[in-house]
């Protein structure tokens, strides 16, 4: 019997006649989720600090790379307002250990470091994986992984690290990252269900999808298979928008923070195996506009379906 669980749902670069310019203020923006109606979430506005525009085109030409890669999605935060923000979404406090993915110049390493963490970075540029290891010196609050966070087993090398600073003390991670745009997907999908690991996860996405994965209605067509993976592993919010003017170079796109507040297995929905549900899941949602009773035929009969269907008051024509 098929097994259906109802989830609830650069500025433009300085011109060399005007080297002191600071890039303007952005104009503040405001976001409402709907998964918490009536708050208003604001966003960071800048302010000059320790990585604005000036200070990162310095530490990126102190290695010799005077263009950020843009098929690695390397987008540099210029506030270190944002940074702040986003380490406070995480809650990070004094001895805390937090997983830090793609530092890039270590903006956001540097605040999580304030903040009285100990930062484990994993970086797949050796050149900036270098830049923040020479930034931050031989202190003992940092170790930096040169590796793709999607080809990295977190089990084999950040537990051992846990174990380390924590000892027989049981507690949780966390994870804080101004993550590449480009592999949002990917790692959500990596670290949500860990969260015998991790007990939050706080994200810097595009904006469009920090949207889409916390405020998606189960009714609406922005919904996909995405979205049931997320609200089974986690309760998603968005925290924060955030004006492409913050960033190195300027996307296409503002950007967004969002919280994904771990669950722990107990916690998840009753299904005989989280493998299989999510098979079925994949397969129902690539054929959307097929009913059901012919999209899952290739898992069990139609019988079969249109039974499971019926146990939970669905008709048989359901899509």
């Amino acid at each position: 019997m098929v097994e259906l669980t109802s989830l609830s749902p650069g500025p433009p670069r300085p011109s060399r006649l005007t080297p002191r310019r600071r890039p303007p203020p952005p104009t503040p923006h405001v976001h409402t989720s709907s998964r918490r109606r009536g708050r208003i979430l604001g966003a960071a506005t800048a302010t000059p600090g320790a990585d604005d525009y000036h200070s990162t085109i310095r530490s990126l030409n102190s290695r010799g790379r005077h263009v950020p890669r843009k098929s690695l999605g390397q987008n540099y935060t210029l506030n270190s307002k944002v940074n702040e923000e986003l380490v406070a979404a995480a809650g990070v406090e004094e001895g805390d250990v937090v997983l830090e993915i793609g530092p890039g110049t270590g903006s956001l390493t540097s605040a999580l470091l304030q903040a009285g963490a100990t930062v484990f970075a994993v970086e797949k540029d050796k050149h900036m994986a270098t830049l923040v290891k020479d930034r931050f010196g031989s202190t003992e609050q940092l170790k930096v992984i040169e590796e793709d966070i999607t080809k990295f087993h977190i089990r084999s090398h950040f537990l051992p690290f846990m174990k380390e600073k924590y000892g027989a003390t049981k507690k949780l991670a966390k994870v804080a990252s101004n993550l590449p745009f480009n592999v949002s997907t990917e790692v959500v999908k990596l670290l949500l269900p860990m969260g015998d690991v991790f007990s939050v996860v706080v994200l810097m996405l595009q904006d469009e999808t920090a949207v889409r994965l916390a405020d998606a209605s189960i009714q609406s067509p922005e919904y996909r298979s995405i979205n049931v993976f997320v609200d089974f592993y986690s309760e998603p919010e968005y925290k924060f928008r955030v004006d492409r003017e913050n960033f190195f170079p300027r996307p296409k796109v503002d950007g967004a923070v969002i919280s994904f507040k771990l669950k722990n297995a107990e916690e998840y929905p009753p299904v005989s195996s989280p493998k299989s549900f999510f098979s079925m899941v994949n397969s129902a949602f690539m054929g959307k506009r097929k009913m059901l009773r012919k999209s899952l035929q290739h898992i069990c009969s139609s019988s079969e379906i249109e039974a499971a269907l019926d146990n939970i008051g669905l008709p048989v024509t359901t899509f």
